[in-house]
């Protein structure tokens, strides 16, 4: 894809040189020149200088041939101006916004606006980490993020049904993982004490 990315602070770099070693055709805008220095030695993407919800440096960076845009500056009201520019002014559908309010995040949400807010992400790697769930994965559908995490099985619980176990409001079992690393999905299936069981939530 042709995908631009708008702020090159350590997030943008960072999924600039992420994207471009995806293989994906990737241009950064940024008001500073001296953030360019973020990017890999061997990234070869346009680099566009100048503001970053400025239509013409937009269109200097190759907005109007993108597939996707993200928009991902330090400043939530700008990042949700350059989504809508984009979205209206330019006809790109796939943008997504980083967002760092949570109470902006959902209602950016409600207007349609794919984002992505850190402040949950971070929020929930901590609970995991706390909660000792080292092995939590998130995945993003649409504009909600799921996160996927296990924890121990507890004593009391060892030689019950997958089927039986208790489980938190807003989470779901989805399945073992045995001492071997093989994930079961057989809800019949009879825990051990080694296995760690495999559970959903919808993070944002």
């Amino acid at each position: 894809m042709n995908i631009l990315v708008i702020g090159c602070g350590k997030l943008g770099g960072r999924l600039a040189n992420s994207l471009f070693r995806y293989g994906h055709t990737v241009s950064v805008v940024d008001r500073n020149p001296d953030m360019f220095r973020i990017l890999d030695d061997d990234f070869d993407g346009l680099t566009v200088v100048g503001m970053p919800m400025d239509i013409e440096v937009m269109k200097s960076a190759g907005v109007e041939s993108c597939d996707a845009v993200a928009a991902v500056t330090g400043d939530d009201n700008l990042n949700i101006t350059i989504s809508q520019i984009v979205r209206e002014f330019f006809g790109i559908n796939n943008v997504v916004t980083r967002v760092a309010d949570p109470y902006r995040e959902k209602i950016f949400s409600e207007f349609g606006l794919k984002t992505v807010c850190e402040t949950k992400l971070s929020c929930a790697s901590m609970l995991a980490a706390l909660e000792q769930s080292p092995r939590e994965r998130q995945v993003t559908f649409g504009s909600s993020t799921l996160s996927f995490f296990t924890r121990d099985v507890e004593s009391i619980f060892i030689g019950r049904k997958i089927s039986e176990l208790p489980y938190r409001a807003g989470e779901v079992i989805i399945g073992a993982l045995d001492r071997d690393g093989r994930v079961s999905m057989d809800r019949e299936q009879v825990v051990g004490s080694k296995d760690k069981i495999i559970y959903i939530r919808v993070i944002d």
